[in-house]
């Protein structure tokens, strides 16, 4: 966390951990111990058994008596330690997994003594590994964590209790720090709450929705959900910087030449109409899409968009390290990726029940209007492309990733049989629940393809049957009367 530690909180804190009991799973007392693996197994070890202990940091300290707690001083200096030509912080960061945040104080004790504290984020969603190994504290002892599974198996489970949005992004912060962090008139212009005339106010308001939390010692902390939706900068919260929105604008429609690149700051409710704003400055337009515009209309769909990355934002994976949500914008296309695999398969977007591993997020979104109340959005994005005759979307999985795409307009002259059995298989999703029929004519129009020519549409139709994605209602229905529903109706 970006909030710099005073000298009085670093003694203060050197108190505490020095009155707590001999053996505490997650603090360490060294005097001079500077083996960098040794520390790097350390980090490991008291992340994950900071999060057994329900902690929301471990701490590693130099310059104190093991078996006293007395403060003696210590000759290790991290900040001119280097180990295989690489900073100390460098070196160790490269091989921790998943990356969590650590960080390394240089300060005098109150009796002039050098130490060092590291304090170290607890794990999170998975058990912290150093240089592929799983570490814990037994006791006093650090041991291989795999030798313990009665302590994995309660490590797992502390996960699946403790959602993302309820983690803390920062801990032990004042109540200035809080505020100087968050956007928190935002909160209240967001949420239509009228804004406290006093501090104490403003922070039970935001403690009322588990944005902020009280912390032991009168201090304060920031859960995720506060930091992810109204931080100033996300970049104040290390673990959070990437996860802000990354927008890259190419020429052509390919990757090889980057015309501008973008990376967002700001929370995202804080900073969603600004994203969508400055994406729409960016989008070409279409002098005609389809036969009844003729007018300047935008290249895609403005609730389309703001369905899409809304989606991304909400339905991404928090334990996936080094990677957001990202757009990418094409001359004639529009990706919109975000980390993690859907808990939902591509196919069935659109009439699945919502379901989310970030609900408390999507819940807050759904509250500030910034994404549908019910449902994925999905329906809106597939009837917006089909209002407009666009290309259909593609929602797909990647590596680790899901990607939904939005095409610029295209005839049906120039659709592919792939992109024509797609639009094919969402439209007849998109009426089936609208309890609406699907037949020749209903995509005929979907199309804007005249009846005279309706033969091209029988094609399409025959071809999607044989793709497996529709079948008829009622094969022995007439030919006129011939309706079709999803192959997984």
């Amino acid at each position: 966390m970006a909030v710099d530690r005073s000298l009085e909180y670093l003694q203060s804190l050197l108190r505490e951990l020095c009155a707590l009991p001999q053996e505490t799973e997650w603090v360490e007392f060294k005097h001079n111990n500077d083996d960098v693996p040794v520390i790097g197994e350390y980090i490991s070890a008291l992340a994950n058994s900071a999060a057994l202990m329900g902690k929301q940091s471990a701490y590693l300290v130099w310059g104190v008596e093991n078996d006293s707690h007395k403060v003696i001083g210590t000759t290790f200096k991290p900040s001119t330690t280097r180990y295989k030509q690489q900073e100390l912080e460098s070196w160790l960061l490269q091989k921790i997994s998943p990356k969590i945040h650590f960080r390394l104080f240089e300060f005098d004790s109150l009796n002039e003594l050098p130490v060092v504290i590291l304090e170290i984020q607890a794990a999170a969603n998975n058990p912290v590994q150093f240089e592929g190994v799983e570490f814990i504290r037994i006791g006093s002892y650090k041991k291989k964590l795999k030798e313990y599974p009665e302590k994995e198996r309660e490590l797992w489970r502390v996960f699946d209790k403790t959602p993302f949005e309820r983690q803390m992004a920062a801990s032990n912060l004042s109540a200035d720090e809080v505020l100087k962090l968050l956007d928190y008139p935002a909160y209240f212009e967001l949420t239509g709450l009228p804004l406290p005339e006093n501090r104490a106010g403003i922070l039970n308001a935001l403690r009322a929705d588990q944005l902020i939390q009280k912390v032991p010692g009168g201090q304060w902390g920031i859960a995720n959900l506060g930091a992810i939706l109204f931080a100033k900068k996300l970049q104040n919260f290390q673990h959070l910087g990437r996860k802000a929105v990354r927008l890259i604008l190419y020429r052509g429609n390919s990757r090889i030449e980057t015309v501008r690149e973008m990376e967002g700051n700001k929370g995202y409710a804080v900073g969603f109409e600004g994203l969508i704003d400055y994406l729409k400055t960016l989008l070409p337009s279409n002098e005609e899409i389809g036969k009844a515009f003729r007018k300047e209309v935008p290249m895609y769909p403005e609730l389309a968009i703001r369905e899409l990355v809304a989606n991304a934002i909400i339905h991404q994976d928090f334990s996936a390290t080094g990677t957001g949500p990202m757009i990418e914008i094409f001359d004639t296309r529009m990706e919109i990726t975000n980390p993690g695999i859907p808990l939902v398969e591509t196919d069935r977007f659109l009439d699945s029940p919502p379901q989310s591993r970030n609900e408390a997020l999507a819940s807050f979104m759904r509250r500030i209007n910034i994404c549908e109340e019910r449902g994925s959005g999905v329906d809106k994005v597939v009837f917006q492309t089909e209002f407009y005759q666009l290309p259909a979307p593609i929602f797909e999985v990647t590596d680790n990733h899901t990607r939904s795409v939005l095409f610029g307009h295209k005839p049906f002259s120039e659709m592919d049989k792939e992109d024509r059995i797609r639009a094919c298989y969402l439209h007849c999703c998109l009426r089936y629940v609208n309890r609406e029929p699907t037949n020749n004519s209903s995509l005929r129009e979907r199309f804007g393809i005249e009846q005279r020519n309706q033969a091209q549409v029988s094609r399409v139709i025959r071809d999607t049957i044989a793709a497996g994605r529709i079948r008829p209602y009622d094969p022995d229905a007439g030919t006129k009367a011939m309706r079709y529903i999803p192959a997984w109706a």
